[in-house]
């Protein structure tokens, strides 16, 4: 009878062991959600929801105000980036000058000589011209209304409405005058702030020219050591191909300007060389640039025959999109190494987002983005 107990014993332990091992774990478990329950209770009830509002409120307001201050500085972000860019692009021609033994004090200095000459040479043609041509127009102003008397379509309006004798009379009136000696000056003042903002943008150009080569340095050398090789190997094929944008943009005004040249040379203009120039300037803006070009031409040549004006602005017109649908994409492919789709896509998404100063980043900034695809994601992606 007791080795009978004792066995019934030794088989119930192991059960009665198991058992209270579920009932601890059973205890424990539910001091651990009891636990929780009272942290999240106790965390809420000390959260001070005025402060995270107020919080929440100063970085709204926060993040309202630096946008404020990046609009308001604007201006000044893309005169930086300009010089920037032109500092970039002219990097190639300081370096071709630096192998030729110059150092690089003197090739920039000779660049920089280079541009304000062609500056001062633009000016030079086009400022005399456009003088003697706006007051022969002043001093013909009353032949004009004579011979808009004597044409007989304005001469039936004029004795129906008096359209002449209201537009003298407009001429000649206080608010006429007021309102011209007030757009005469706003443009005086357009014209002063244009030149400053060209000056400025030219000592910023220098500056990073002379600064170009510790500035990617530094750059590089934010780089983790393992990667900066890469890094800088495509920091100067970047730089590269900005420069060779800005070369293929020149030959695109070159040749722009050569075709006004043909053109107001075949029919006889008197400001050939002139206006060749403004197409030739106007054509360094992607796009739109010929246009722009074409449209101060047409204005020029329409003053003296209207009919001319007329086939003068059909003829930029088609070159217009030849030059941008041709020309332009074929040469900057080369340049840049970019396919004409997304040249011409860049371009016009740089000028919808920051006018001409966009249309002209808009190119390096796609070619860049085009390099970093080639050289490192599409790779990495074939990796996988």
């Amino acid at each position: 009878m007791a080795d009978h107990e004792a066995d019934s014993a030794a088989a119930s332990a192991p059960a009665d062991r198991s058992a209270r091992g579920l009932e601890r774990a059973a205890r424990v478990m539910a001091r651990a959600e009891r636990g929780a329950r009272r942290t999240r209770g106790g965390s809420l009830e000390q959260v001070n929801f005025f402060v995270v509002g107020f919080v929440g409120a100063l970085g709204v307001l926060s993040a309202w105000l630096l946008v404020e201050t990046l609009a308001l500085a604007q201006d000044v972000f893309v005169t930086f980036l300009v010089a920037l860019f032109l500092a970039v692009g002219l990097n190639p021609v300081v370096e071709f000058l630096r192998r030729r033994g110059l150092p690089r004090w003197a090739a920039i200095t000779a660049v920089c000589l280079a541009l304000v000459t062609l500056a001062a040479g633009f000016f030079w043609t086009i400022v005399p011209p456009l003088t003697r041509q706006v007051a022969a127009f002043v001093a013909d102003l009353p032949d004009y209304f004579v011979l808009a008397q004597q044409n007989p379509v304005l001469a039936d309006l004029d004795r129906r409405f008096e359209v002449l004798d209201r537009l003298q009379g407009f001429l000649t009136s206080a608010e006429f005058q007021r309102r011209l000696f007030g757009g005469v000056f706003g443009i005086g003042q357009a014209v002063i702030n244009s030149l400053f903002a060209a000056f400025i943008t030219l000592v910023l150009t220098v500056f990073f020219m002379v600064s170009l080569p510790g500035i990617t340095e530094v750059g590089y050398r934010l780089v983790p050591r393992s990667r900066r090789a890469v890094v800088r190997e495509l920091g100067d094929e970047i730089i590269e191909r900005i420069g060779a944008f800005i070369a293929g943009q020149l030959v695109i005004a070159l040749i722009g300007g050569a075709v006004a040249l043909a053109y107001l040379t075949v029919i006889g203009s008197g400001y050939a060389l002139t206006l060749s120039l403004i197409v030739a300037v106007t054509a360094l803006i992607p796009l739109v640039g010929t246009t722009i070009g074409a449209l101060a031409v047409t204005l020029a040549v329409g003053v003296g025959d209207l009919r001319l004006g007329a086939v003068t602005l059909a003829f930029f017109l088609v070159y217009q999109q030849i030059e941008s649908y041709v020309i332009a994409p074929r040469i900057l492919q080369r340049s840049v190494h970019v396919a004409p789709t997304v040249i011409i896509t860049s371009a016009l998404l740089g000028g919808a987002l920051l006018g001409v100063v966009g249309a002209l980043l808009a190119v390096p900034v796609s070619a860049a983005v085009t390099l970093v695809l080639n050289r490192v994601v599409f790779p990495r992606l074939e990796e996988r």
